[in-house]
């Protein structure tokens, strides 16, 4: 049986500079009643063509693909170390981290920075779990670099972060970069030498032309190397793989909800409404502790490329939460303050523990109520579809949710569908479709253009029409 690694791998992507058509080729995994932290097997289809961009030197130390879930579980923790800096991608480190621990891996985040808390490339707020100098004397089975700019300047210019990475292929453990990464700071720090990589195409002439693959991911021996955003599920996919086995790695992308673009359809639009405006739009997220970190930093992310005037509000005493993988996010406002103003968009992102204590807002719940008596616009992904059933905002409206749920929410659900959008209701499974939800919202508001456009960014497959 090929691994998921070579499932996953394109031979080529074609794309003419420097605006980007890839398509990025993954498994179909079934899935039915997954809830949030479960593990189950997974069932994989690979591509009818499956081309192999894997050097045939093995990483070191690889669980075999033949254990079970079980068994990998019981072995001792793979720690890995993820770095991050001012201007690292946001997407790019919160779905690395996010799978990584799902996998069961002990996911150290490590600033480069004096101070724990970094301002990502998209002005989303992150706290480190560690200081770079911390971790010089720890072993780690994984370094994945994130990418991003100026973070990955940040990343290159951090002597602690360049001696650790430096040591872990010398002593051939695992190591990997995605998006600017490779081309801005493993090739000045020498660590692609004789390894066919990749990178973010806007990158990609910085590589040595002979080693230099235009595929979404590329591994060579101990290094794993990816192209943005848009193919970083991919890249977390074939990590865990590396570290823990194939069978944990197909679980995991079950339960992300990571397929093949054509396993279901992209988005069902009914009661069709004009989104328009007059004005920069306005977007609340209200996030909350157990909110998905996947699921608020790609909203965040996507929408903010697309010059949309977003505000991220805690539903808790505190500005930071704890987002349900571990991951610490600063909100801009607290839900009281946000209250306080009007927006044309309000989206809950999933996460079971988060939607359970958003769903306990009353302050949140008269900011929806109105929302729908305005005639705006609001929306959910994941599992807090939930909440806007307590609220009678799904009654008669066509919806989706996540598998997990997908019974609850409304008698007019709409399954095998990315993106369901009813009037000025917009909803989505969530996880590893909350890209396809995030661009829906851009093409709703500004034209389908601009959403290729910020789909092209982040190395993303988007129709051309």
């Amino acid at each position: 049986m090929e691994s998921l690694c070579s499932v996953l791998l394109p031979t080529t992507v074609k794309f003419s500079y420097p605006n980007v058509t890839s398509m990025a080729t993954v498994p179909s995994f079934s899935v039915k009643n997954v809830a949030s932290g479960q593990r189950r097997a997974a069932t994989v289809k690979p591509s009818e063509n499956p081309a192999k961009t894997i050097s045939p030197i093995p990483p070191a130390n690889p669980v075999s693909s033949s254990k079970s879930t079980s068994t990998a579980a019981s072995l001792p923790p793979k720690k890995v170390l993820v770095p991050i800096g001012f201007g690292t991608e946001e997407m790019e480190a919160v779905i690395m981290v996010d799978v990584l621990r799902r996998a069961g891996a002990d996911v150290i985040v490590a600033s480069v920075e004096p101070q724990l808390q970094i301002e990502a490339s998209c002005g989303t707020k992150l706290v480190a779990d560690a200081s770079i100098s911390s971790c010089s004397d720890q072993v780690f089975d994984l370094v994945a670099l994130p990418g991003g700019m100026p973070g990955s300047v940040r990343l290159r210019d951090c002597e602690v972060l360049q001696k650790i990475t430096r040591q872990q292929a010398e002593e051939r453990r695992l190591y990997g970069a995605i998006c600017a990464a490779p081309a801005v700071t493993l090739l000045p720090w020498g660590l692609l030498r004789r390894k066919q990589t990749t990178c973010h195409p806007a990158f990609f002439d910085k590589l040595p032309t002979f080693w230099a693959v235009k595929s979404n991911i590329q591994v060579s021996g101990v290094l794993t190397t990816s192209r943005g955003p848009g193919t970083c599920f991919v890249f977390a996919l074939c990590l865990v793989e590396q570290l823990f086995g194939e069978s944990v790695a197909k679980d995991i992308g079950e339960l992300l909800l990571v397929g093949p673009a054509d396993d279901e359809s992209r988005k069902e639009e009914f009661n069709k409404v004009e989104w328009s405006f007059d004005h920069i739009p306005r977007v609340l997220i209200p996030v909350a502790n157990g909110s998905e970190e996947i699921e608020v930093v790609t909203i965040v992310d996507i929408l903010r490329r697309a010059k949309v005037d977003i505000t991220v509000a805690s539903v808790e005493k505190s500005v930071q939460i704890l987002a349900s993988q571990g991951t610490k996010i600063i909100a801009d406002k607290l839900i009281g303050v946000a209250a306080k103003s009007t927006y044309d968009l309000i989206i809950l992102p999933g996460g079971n523990a988060g939607a359970e204590r958003m769903s306990k807002s009353r302050i949140l719940k008269s900011l929806l109520k109105e929302q729908e008596l305005a005639g705006r616009i609001y929306g959910a992904v994941c599992s807090s579809s939930a909440i806007l059933l307590e609220q009678g905002l799904l009654k008669g409206k066509k919806a989706t949710a996540h598998p997990s749920i997908a019974s609850k929410p409304t008698d007019e659900l709409v399954n095998n569908t990315k993106v369901v959008i009813d009037g000025n209701l917009i909803t989505s499974r969530g996880l590893a479709t909350v890209a396809e939800f995030a661009l829906a919202i851009v093409s709703k508001l500004y034209g389908h253009a601009r959403a290729r456009s910020v789909a092209e960014g982040l190395v993303y497959e988007y129709p051309k029409t």
